[in-house]
């Protein structure tokens, strides 16, 4: 509670990285965390500072008038029906909207932050998700990602999420009328740390041809 006894507003959900003076379009960054965990998310973690040099890479060679932010999560687990950074994700975009207008959006999520980037694809503004290894359990819903682009990066070696999940999401998302495509990343785990430039590079790469196919286009 604040101390005249009203409460605290939650803290902003966008955390920018790159505000243009006018934004074409946006693109919205999502780090893992775990299954369970109410513990508050903190920007010093490994899981956020993992997704650093994805922003710096992307920033690198997209236009400058392509806004780049990060996900500011609550707390730290997924936590099950609650699906908490899938709602800090929807609040992101609302932020979004305030700040930078009606605008296209890109969303580029690890693991975890892969799996609320792919529910998250439902909003309109929404035309694409770049997936990082991502968090793809049985049942999840891929309806929402109907007439958009999905790029699935995904390690051969990955020991925490299943590549093999990837795949078969890629298939029903497909199959639901998504654009949908898997790249494997030979040698790559799920922390991106092996082949980490070639990870960088081509999420990089692949957010660029996105935000230039024209499909983005508000």
């Amino acid at each position: 509670m604040a101390g005249n006894g009203t409460a605290r507003p939650p803290a902003a959900a966008l955390r920018p990285r790159r505000v243009p003076r006018a934004s074409r379009s946006a693109v919205l960054f999502l780090h893992g965390g775990s299954a369970v965990g109410r513990a508050p998310s903190r920007s010093w973690y490994p899981a956020p500072l993992r997704m650093r040099p994805f922003v710096r890479a992307v920033a690198a060679v997209v236009p400058d008038d392509v806004l780049l932010a990060e996900v500011r999560y609550r707390v730290r687990g997924w936590n099950g029906a609650d699906a908490d950074p899938l709602h800090d994700t929807h609040r992101a975009l609302r932020e979004l909207a305030a700040l930078a207008g009606d605008v296209p959006v890109v969303l580029v999520g690890h693991s975890m932050g892969g799996r609320a980037a792919l529910r998250a694809a439902a909003a309109r503004e929404v035309r694409g998700v770049v997936a990082l290894a991502p968090w793809c359990p049985d049942g999840e819903p891929v309806a929402q990602l109907r007439d958009k682009d999905l790029i699935v990066l995904h390690g051969d070696r990955d020991r925490v999420t299943d590549p093999r999940d990837s795949a078969a999401f890629v298939r029903r998302a497909r199959e639901a009328g998504a654009r949908a495509e898997m790249r494997l990343v030979p040698g790559g785990d799920h922390a991106m740390l092996r082949r980490g430039g070639h990870w960088h590079r081509t999420a990089a790469a692949t957010v660029a041809a996105l935000l230039a196919s024209g499909r983005t286009t508000a």
